[in-house]
């Protein structure tokens, strides 16, 4: 019997979930798993490190799922500390370096899985590679960021952007104590919301303490005479630091990719099939964050970076290259998150996505709570709903509130997914009790509020 060799390149989750669901529909005698992972650690959770910088979560090691042993123990031979720098398609194999030693291996491979993550945006600023600036984006990263912390003697911290990363940095650094200042470029923070969504978010970090600068076009990053940042500078301001974390967002990594001629999207993103095959190589696959996905509510393509997605490709493609049969058919864009006790979450498209597709809409805004009213302690949230104009067809949902709030999202998600409208929303049996929902639950309430505006649009 011949025996196939499997070569991954990535050992975090879309990766190493590949090779382990690979190795579980065949065995060593049938499937040699080699995997190519440059960091120290493997399937890691990145989406937890700013929990882990902020005390929330104690250990490092509680966000390893599973350990290079571990897997070496299910025969994937799982080399770490060693960078690929090549691939070959033609000869089908890929060079790699022992950082080391500097020696370099050629390794050939039957099937070839491309899981390179995603980089944090560094861009190209004065001083932007001084000491104390850090991107968060590996384990590595979160105990540099962790140890130059507690070295450091002055309190004062930068994030440099409002996104996720951003966000969440700013509450990590909060909870170590450091006053806080966050640089956005965008009109309000949390980009990934419509501006008066994003407002909500920039009221509650104003009354968390956390200094919000929007509009604010970082031009350089200035340093000591020792090289380390001591203060960063807009086009009109300069702002003290003693440590500075970049929180601008991630994008794909997948210059070996490129080079190697794999075809990449419109933001850089590998693209593949429903399979998550590479378009036109019969014999490489690739997921996780550095791969581009089909959005289901617009129909273009995206880049979604999230541990979910990771997964969910990984257990495909090793379904697919382990002789089974799997697809992934797409996203609606549902992402969740927090700043110390206020939820924000979202799904599906903003109002500048639906225009930039040419979907016409309608907006609903309610509030709303968490509970029933008369119950100790609801939660207050705002919902945004948008509609197509004409169809009534479900097109995004915005929340930001308190306890309660984020969750709720995933009803609209399945809507989205559904093709539902918002008309048939209103008639979704959600769970009622006074301890979890009013009578009518907060996402059903803009739903219907949606469903007026699209009758009053005609």
């Amino acid at each position: 019997m011949t025996v196939e060799r499997l070569v991954v390149i990535g050992g975090d989750a879309a990766g190493m979930s590949a090779a382990s669901q690979a190795r579980r529909l065949k065995g060593p005698d049938e499937l040699e798993i080699v995997a190519f992972e440059r960091g120290h650690f493997s399937s890691f959770s990145a989406c937890g490190i700013p929990y882990w910088v902020g005390g929330q979560v104690p250990e490092r090691d509680a966000l390893i799922a599973r350990t290079p042993g571990e897997h070496r123990e299910r025969a994937i031979d799982l080399r770490m500390r060693t960078e690929v720098t090549e691939i070959d398609v033609a000869g089908g194999r890929v060079r790699s370096r022992d950082p080391e030693t500097g020696g370099e291996t050629w390794t050939g491979y039957d099937k070839l899985v491309v899981a390179t993550g995603a980089r944090p945006v560094r861009p190209p600023l004065p001083g932007i590679d001084a000491a104390g600036v850090h991107g968060v984006q590996t384990l590595d990263d979160g105990q540099a960021l962790l140890t130059a912390l507690t070295a450091t003697a002055g309190r004062r911290a930068v994030v440099i952007g409002a996104g996720y990363i951003g966000v969440e940095m700013a509450e990590a650094l909060l909870n170590r104590g450091f006053e806080v200042t966050v640089l956005n470029r965008g009109e309000q923070p949390m980009a990934t919301l419509d501006p008066d969504m994003g407002r909500l978010v920039h009221t509650a970090m104003d009354g968390l303490g956390i200094t919000t600068v929007n509009g604010a076009q970082v031009t350089a990053v200035r340093t000591d005479a020792d090289g380390r940042v001591r203060a960063v500078a807009t086009g009109d301001a300069e702002y003290p630091a003693d440590v500075v974390v970049l929180g601008m967002g991630v994008e794909p990594e997948t210059a070996l990719a490129r080079e190697a001629g794999l075809p990449l999207g419109v933001y850089g993103g590998l693209l593949t099939d429903l399979s998550m095959r590479v378009r036109g190589h019969g014999n490489i696959w690739a997921g996780g964050d550095c791969v581009e996905v089909l959005d289901l509510v617009s129909g273009r393509e995206r880049h979604v970076p999230l541990g979910t997605h990771a997964n969910k490709h990984g257990q495909v493609i090793g379904a697919n290259v382990g002789g089974g049969y799997g697809t992934f058919p797409g996203v609606v864009g549902t992402a969740v998150s927090k700043v110390c006790d206020l939820e924000i979450a979202r799904t599906g498209l903003r109002e500048k996505d639906a225009a930039a597709v040419g979907l016409r809409y309608v907006t609903a805004v309610i509030e709303s709570t968490s509970r029933a009213g008369y119950y100790p302690e609801p939660g207050v949230m705002t919902v945004k709903m948008l509609a197509e104009r004409r169809s009534g067809r479900l097109l995004g949902v915005q929340i930001v509130g308190r306890e309660g709030a984020a969750k709720r999202v995933d009803v609209a998600a399945v809507a989205l997914t559904a093709g539902m409208t918002v008309e048939q929303m209103t008639a979704l049996d959600l769970g009622y009790a006074p301890p979890f929902s009013p009578v009518w639950d907060p996402v059903l309430v803009a739903a219907r509020k949606a469903v007026a505006a699209v009758r009053a649009a005609g």
